[in-house]
């Protein structure tokens, strides 16, 4: 009499399940990686404003300008339905010592796009937010 294998396709089936949790976390960390790379531009764009600022305190337009012109890709921060730029100052102009008292605040947001299907119906968002807010010392007025 011939014995049955019945392990025949077992290494198959256990592929098959480990390949789909490996693919997940494979894609989340992409996921991660890409919102991570997007939060450092968000922060690099908000430290050149914040310097900027330091230096000319009362230049509001100039410092949002500053900051969205730091960087197109692959976030293009100079798109104003995506990106929010908010700059303030305790500057109140006239005369001012420079004495480490006076700082401008520079805070730059924008909602990073979730493209993994799975992610959205785990957290019910589509979006997550991201901050990136940069304190800097008036060092000129």
């Amino acid at each position: 009499m011939k014995k049955i294998n019945s392990e025949r396709g077992q290494s198959l089936v256990e592929l098959s399940i480990s390949l789909v949790f490996i693919l997940y976390l494979l894609s989340g960390m992409v996921e991660f990686g890409i919102a991570l790379f997007q939060f450092v531009q968000l922060r690099d764009a908000a430290q050149e404003g914040a310097l900027y600022g330091s230096i000319n305190p009362s230049k509001t337009n100039e410092i949002i300008a500053r900051v969205r012109n730091a960087s197109s890709a692959p976030l293009n921060l100079n798109d104003t339905s995506l990106v929010t730029v908010t700059v303030t100052s305790t500057y109140s102009g006239g005369t001012c010592a420079a004495n480490g008292t006076d700082s401008v605040t520079v805070k730059v947001s924008y909602n990073h796009v979730v493209f993994l299907p799975f992610f959205r119906n785990i957290s019910g968002r589509t979006s997550i937010p991201l901050e990136a807010t940069v304190v800097d010392t008036i060092l000129v007025c």
